[in-house]
């Protein structure tokens, strides 16, 4: 929450039968920043000159991240009391990350300097979701997938899990917590990232 500037997420879910779909979009913008010094002689890029010794050093790193999951899969099990989906599909990420660093000093006075990269990838995901109802009204939802494994990034993971009390005949309210994991180094490019955090929303039924 320190770390947040915006973050949200679209979810749909269809089934026909025993078949079942899973979309799932997010967006999350987070800032974080740290500083250090006094420190030794250092050489920083796009600076043009070496960082005299006794130079207090900041940076800021503004990520901008964007995943779209989609799911198909089956109801392996469906009561009145309990159900349960295997699902498998494909996570789609791009991720774009813009870095300051400023130094100061009095020889030098401040000097800035900015970089700025965008990558992406797929990865493979498999997971599960049940639905639990607890009375007419009130119900708890849970959603996990695991995937990567090398054929994007090394590995990433996601879990969701929310309390669901319904307003109307369409419209129901939702509060719960949710964890997306991902670890991923490929071509100099590096975002090893846990998001997590509270989630409120609203279902609406078609």
């Amino acid at each position: 929450m320190d770390d947040l500037n915006f973050g949200g997420f679209i979810n749909v879910w269809g089934r026909h039968g025993r078949f079942v779909f899973s979309g799932d979009i997010m967006y999350v913008n987070t800032t974080d920043g740290h500083g250090n010094g006094p420190l030794p002689a250092l050489q920083i890029p796009g600076f043009g000159t070496t960082i005299p010794p006794g130079a207090s050093v900041g940076a800021k790193v503004d990520t901008k991240q964007f995943t779209a999951t989609l799911q198909g899969g089956y109801r392996v099990l469906d009561t009145p009391q309990f159900t349960l989906d295997a699902l498998a599909g494909m996570r789609f990420w791009h991720i774009s990350n813009d870095v300051t660093v400023t130094a100061n000093h009095p020889a030098i006075g401040t000097r800035t300097a900015s970089h700025g990269e965008d990558f992406g990838w797929v990865d493979p995901v498999g997971g599960m979701r049940t639905f639990l109802p607890v009375t007419d009204r009130l119900s708890v939802q849970a959603q996990a997938d695991i995937g990567g494994f090398g054929a994007g990034s090394d590995l990433t993971w996601s879990a969701l899990a929310t309390v669901n009390y319904v307003l109307g005949d369409r419209l129901s309210a939702s509060v719960g917590y949710k964890v997306l994991d991902v670890d991923y180094d490929h071509k100099g490019h590096i975002y090893d990232t846990r998001l997590s955090g509270p989630v409120f929303g609203m279902t609406y039924r078609f």
